[in-house]
């Protein structure tokens, strides 16, 4: 039994690791992510070109920001607040965000990309 239990909890944290890797597109509901001490998550976004982009974000511990420059995005994140930013996705390639709000040591570590294809 123990293995059994041993062999289900593997398999299940197999799945979410794998959920947590995968690129995440925008779907009509919109791309859900969190801020936090140096991180967003997800980190990389994954969008076709010309599509609307959606982004759901919530600052779990403290105020951040979020920045795209290449799609002239700014916007602050209060925390524990959902923010809604909306765009479309009209250049292709790879851009990169960032926190735009000072947040600590590690600020300038927060980034991510966005990929649009």
């Amino acid at each position: 039994m123990n293995k059994l239990r041993m062999g289900l909890m593997a398999l299940m944290l197999a799945g979410a690791l794998l959920v947590t890797a995968q690129d995440t597109g925008s779907g009509s509901a919109g791309i859900k992510m969190t801020a936090k001490k140096y991180e967003f998550t997800p980190g990389t976004i994954r969008v076709k070109k010309g599509e609307r982009v959606r982004l759901l974000i919530t600052a779990l511990d403290r105020a951040h920001g979020f920045k795209i420059e290449a799609f002239k995005l700014e916007q602050k994140l209060p925390k524990g607040e959902e923010v809604t930013i909306e765009f479309t996705a009209d250049q292709s390639g790879t851009f990169p965000f960032q926190c735009s709000e000072v947040c600590g040591l590690g600020h300038k570590k927060m980034k991510g990309e966005l990929i649009v294809e």
